[in-house]
C-alpha cells in the first residue's frame, strides 16, 4: 500500500514534507490516496467538459473517506487530425497515455485510480495502464455529443464528411456545406454515433470496468455529473475490497466485450484496442475468435453512421445493459464475471430493460443473424483484415472488381475528388499501416468521399491502415502484412481483379501464385524518407494490426 512505502514512518518524512507542499494535511494523508487521471484539454470536443467530470469525481472521493489528487493525459482529437500528417500522431498516442500513465503511477504511488478519458485512444489507452498497473481502478468518460440536426434530420460528424463529399460532386453549394458544418456537431462529447470513442466507451461497460452508462449518458446531461461522483465512491469500495483490474478483465470478460461489440456494431478500431488490453491482461487474443463469436452473436444496432439512430437514443432505449440483457437471453455472456460495480454481470444487468425495440432489436428480431464486425482471409491478407460488416450496404457484401492503387491517402483522395473511381471499382491505398504510414491512419476522408458521391453501394476500399467508425460501406481495413512488411497488398497492380466476399470471410486478389512470386522479386518496397522523433521509434517498435499494434516487447 502507497502509506506503508511513501507516507509511514520516519523515513518518509521527506516525502511527508513535499505532501505537506501540496497543501495537503496530516488527516487526508491517513487516507487512501486516490490518483485521478484527467484528459481534459481545449482542443478535443470530447475532452472540454472533463474538468467538470474531474471536479465530480474528487467529490465524490473525499465524500467517501479518500484523498482525490489529479494528473493529466493527453488526447488527439482523430477528427480535427483527419486527413493529414496528424493522423499520423492518433493511434500512436495510445502507447504514450498507458506509458506516462504508468510512470507518473510507479513514481509517486496510489491506493486507487479513477481514468477520465472519453474520445478514441484514451480509453484504450487507460484501460492498458489499468491492466499493467493492476491496481484497484473505475472508468467514468466524459460522455457522447447529442446529435446535430440539419434539414430535420438528426447528423453527426460522418454527415459533415459526406458532405464535403457532395460539394465536391456539385450536389451541394457553399451554403448548404455550411449548413453542415454549424450543424453536425452541437454540443461537448465525443461524437454522437457508434464511432470509436463511444465503441469503447461502451465497452468499458461491458469489461466491467465503468459503471452503468458510462458510455451512453450524454456529456450535456446532469446525470453525466452524478456517474462521476459515483465512479469517485466506487473507488474507495474498490480499494477497500482490494478488486483489481485484472480481477475483473479475464478472458471471459475480454469473450464478452467481443459478444457485445458484435451486437452493438462497434468500430473496426474495437479490433486493434481489444487485442492490445487482452496483451496487458496477459489475455491470448486471435482474430479468428471474432468470426466464432460473430457467428452465434446477432447485430442487434444500428446506430450512426450503420443506420439512424444516435448514442442519445440508445440511452434512452436503456443503454448497454439493455443490449447485454437481450444477448444474455441467447446465452452467449459469461455473467459470471466480477466487475467494479462489486458485484458480477449478471447481477448488474438482472433489471434491465430494453425500452425501444426500433433502438435495440429483441434477439429474436435482430437486423443481422452474424454480428456487426466481420474478420477476412485470403492471399491478400493472410493474417487477416476487419469491415464493419453493419454498415455495408448487402449489394456490397459480395463484390468482385478492378484494383485502383494509391501509395498514401493523399493520392487516393485527390483520385476519388478528380473523377477517377467509377462503380465496380476496388480502391487500394497501401503503406499506411502501422509500421508503414507510420501510425496507421484512419481514413474518414476517402470513405466520406466515396459516400458523398453516391458510390458507397457500388466500390469497396482495401487498405493496410485503418477506417474510422464513422466510416461506412465496403471499407476494409488492417490488412495484415502490411505492405511495409512485404505484404501481398505491396504488389497489387492496377487492374488486377480483387473479389471480395463477406459472408465467407474471404478476400482475394485473383493473381497466380507465380505472378505473385515474380513481383516480390520486382517490385521493391517502399518505405518513407524523412520519419523522425516518436514516429521513427513506434515504427521501429509497433507489431502489425493483426496483433493490435501493439509495441513489441
Amino acid at each position: 500500500m502507497i502509506k506503508e512505502k511513501i507516507i509511514d514512518g520516519a523515513h518518509n518524512a521527506p516525502h511527508r514534507s513535499l505532501y505537506r507542499a501540496l497543501g495537503l494535511t496530516k488527516e487526508e494523508l491517513s487516507r487512501p490516496i486516490i490518483g485521478i487521471v484527467s484528459s481534459y484539454n481545449e482542443i478535443v470536443p470530447g475532452h472540454m467538459n472533463l474538468d467538470k467530470i474531474t471536479e465530480a469525481v474528487r467529490l465524490g472521493v473525499a465524500m467517501a473517506g479518500g484523498t482525490p489528487i489529479v494528473f493529466p493525459a493527453i488526447a488527439v482529437c482523430d477528427g480535427i487530425a483527419m486527413g493529414h500528417v496528424g493522423m499520423k500522431y492518433s493511434l500512436v498516442t495510445r502507447d504514450l497515455i498507458a506509458d506516462s500513465t504508468e510512470a507518473m503511477v510507479m513514481a509517486h504511488g496510489f491506493d486507487g485510480l479513477v481514468m477520465i478519458p472519453n474520445c478514441d485512444k484514451n480509453v484504450p489507452g487507460l484501460l492498458m495502464a489499468a491492466a499493467r498497473l493492476n491496481i484497484p481502478t473505475v472508468f467514468v468518460s466524459g460522455g457522447p455529443m447529442l446529435a446535430g440536426r440539419v434539414e430535420g434530420k438528426k447528423r453527426s460528424l460522418s454527415a459533415m464528411f459526406e458532405a464535403v463529399g457532395a460539394y465536391k460532386a456539385g450536389k451541394i453549394d457553399e451554403d448548404k456545406l455550411e449548413e453542415f458544418e454549424c450543424g453536425a456537431c452541437p454540443t461537448c462529447g465525443s461524437c454522437s454515433g457508434m464511432y470509436t470513442a463511444n465503441s469503447m466507451n461502451c465497452l468499458t461497460e461491458v469489461l466491467g470496468m465503468g459503471l452503468r452508462g458510462n458510455g451512453t449518458i450524454p456529456a450535456v446531461y446532469s446525470a453525466r455529473i452524478e456517474l462521476a461522483k459515483h465512479a469517485g465512491m466506487q473507488i474507495m469500495e474498490l480499494v477497500k475490497r482490494n478488486i483489481r483490474p485484472r480481477d475483473i478483465m479475464t478472458e471471459a470478460a475480454i469473450r464478452n466485450a467481443i459478444t457485445a461489440d458484435m451486437a452493438l456494431g462497434c468500430s473496426t478500431n474495437s479490433m486493434l484496442h481489444l487485442p492490445a488490453i487482452a496483451n496487458e491482461c496477459g489475455v491470448e487474443f486471435n482474430l479468428d475468435l471474432v468470426n466464432e463469436i460473430s457467428e452465434k452473436t446477432p447485430n442487434l444496432c444500428h446506430l450512426a453512421p450503420a443506420g439512424p439512430t444516435y448514442m442519445e437514443d440508445l440511452n434512452a432505449a436503456g443503454g448497454v445493459y439493455a443490449v447485454l440483457r437481450e444477448i444474455d437471453k441467447l446465452g452467449l455472456l459469461d455473467t459470471t464475471v466480477m466487475t467494479c460495480t462489486g458485484k458480477t454481470l449478471g447481477e448488474n444487468i438482472a433489471d434491465a430493460k430494453n425500452l425501444n425495440t426500433e433502438v435495440i432489436r429483441t434477439a429474436d428480431n435482430p437486423y443481422s443473424k452474424t454480428g456487426g464486425i466481420a474478420v477476412l482471409r485470403g492471399n491478400l491478407a493472410p493474417d487477416g483484415c476487419v469491415v464493419k460488416r453493419s454498415a455495408v450496404a448487402e449489394e456490397m457484401l459480395v463484390h468482385r472488381g478492378p484494383a485502383k492503387v494509391y501509395e498514401s491517402e493523399e493520392e487516393a483522395i485527390a483520385a476519388i475528388y478528380a473523377g477517377k473511381i467509377v462503380k465496380g471499382d476496388v480502391v487500394v491505398i497501401r503503406y499506411e499501416g502501422p509500421a508503414g504510414g507510420p501510425g496507421m491512419r484512419e481514413m474518414l476522408s476517402p470513405t466520406s468521399a466515396i459516400a458523398g458521391m453516391g458510390l458507397d453501394k457500388d466500390v469497396a476500399l482495401i487498405t493496410d491502415g485503418r477506417f474510422s467508425g464513422a466510416t461506412r460501406g465496403a471499407s476494409i481495413g488492417h490488412v495484415s502484412p502490411e505492405a511495409v512488411a512485404g505484404g501481398a497488398i505491396a504488389y497489387v497492380k492496377d487492374g488486377d481483379i480483387i473479389s471480395i466476399n463477406i459472408p465467407e470471410y474471404k478476400i482475394e486478389l485473383q493473381v497466380s501464385d507465380g505472378e505473385l512470386a515474380k513481383r516480390r522479386a520486382e517490385m521493391p518496397i517502399k518505405k518513407k524518407e524523412g520519419i523522425t522523433g516518436y514516429l521513427k521509434r513506434y515504427a521501429m517498435m509497433v507489431s502489425s494490426a493483426d496483433k493490435g499494434a501493439i509495441i513489441n516487447k
